[in-house]
């Protein structure tokens, strides 16, 4: 019987750094539900709060799906990669936080590269799979 290959451990780093973007939404989710009890305008807050609970879930889910190796998070992450590239791009230019999207460009080309490494490609693809 012949054995799967081993899943590149770029994939598995790229699931990790992508689980962590996940954290970070739900992580600022909570803090604005926190935030909302004590404003005045609660409603508000809390529909922006289930709005990135939504977001941050869903790279979560991306995330752990990388890692356990799972075909169909590769898309979606690197979605989110690009979608994040331009928020770095924001703060780096039009909001003048030059480190906050310094530091976040290189952690999103990170995640961009390891995502395109050869190893990922390949598997991504099925090219070293073997037929049964």
């Amino acid at each position: 019987m012949p054995q799967p290959k081993q899943l590149p451990r770029e994939v598995r780093a790229a699931g990790v750094l992508t689980a962590v973007q996940g954290l970070v939404g739900l992580g600022f989710a909570i803090a604005l539900v926190v935030r909302a009890f004590q404003a005045d305008h609660a409603v508000g807050v809390l529909g922006e709060a289930a709005y990135f609970v939504v977001l941050g879930g869903g790279v979560l889910a991306a995330g752990v799906g990388l890692v356990r190796g799972r075909h169909w998070a590769r898309t979606p992450s690197i979605v989110v990669q690009l979608l994040l590239l331009g928020v770095a791009w924001y703060a780096y230019g039009p909001s003048g936080q030059q480190l906050y999207g310094a530091l976040l460009g290189i952690y999103v080309v990170v995640v961009i590269v390891l995502l395109f490494t050869n190893p990922v490609r390949r598997w991504a693809l099925g090219v070293d799979e073997n037929d049964e």
